[in-house]
């Protein structure tokens, strides 16, 4: 597992740049929201440990994982000044395939954005075989995919900004 022995929630501070500048959404899942709750905070915190203004974070929420897509779309259309944005969600193995159907149309949904646009769109969406799973990667013992997805955001926003000299 390729979490198994990482802590996502590490990162060196002296890596990162300063995120004082940067505006960033964040789109939230309210499907297994004791999850996207979790990781909406670790991505909160590491975005304001970095630099970044609290009023400079945008956050809306989507019923379920799916709607993350248009979430996202909607939110770099509305607001032009945005450096990155984060999707956050959870999507956890149940007894039929729709566990598969939302993951690939999600992930390739996210990856659509990504092409088409301008503002980079960062994936955070958990896919576990089981709620434990989720758990520890959203605040647990692997630390939290949301810290992760904030870093990249940050990193993201400042290659957008360097690309434009």
């Amino acid at each position: 597992m390729a979490t198994s022995n990482k802590n996502l929630s590490t990162y060196d501070k002296a890596t990162i740049p300063n995120a004082k500048n940067f505006r960033f959404g964040i789109v939230v899942s309210e499907w297994n929201e004791q999850i996207t709750q979790g990781m909406f905070q670790g991505a909160f915190d590491a975005i304001l440990d970095c630099g970044g203004i609290k009023e400079n974070i945008v956050r809306w929420n989507v019923p379920g994982s799916f709607e993350l897509i248009y979430g996202c779309k909607k939110m770099t259309e509305s607001f032009d000044m945005l450096d990155a944005v984060i999707a956050i969600g959870s999507v956890i193995q149940g007894e039929t395939k729709h566990f598969d159907f939302v993951c690939d149309a999600v992930s390739q949904g996210i990856k659509d954005l990504n092409l088409q646009q301008d503002i980079p769109v960062i994936f955070c969406v958990l896919t576990d075989n089981t709620l434990q799973q989720a758990i520890d990667r959203s605040g647990g013992k692997h630390g939290n995919k949301g810290t992760e997805a904030a870093i990249a955001a940050i990193k993201m926003a400042q290659l957008r900004k360097d690309a434009k000299f």
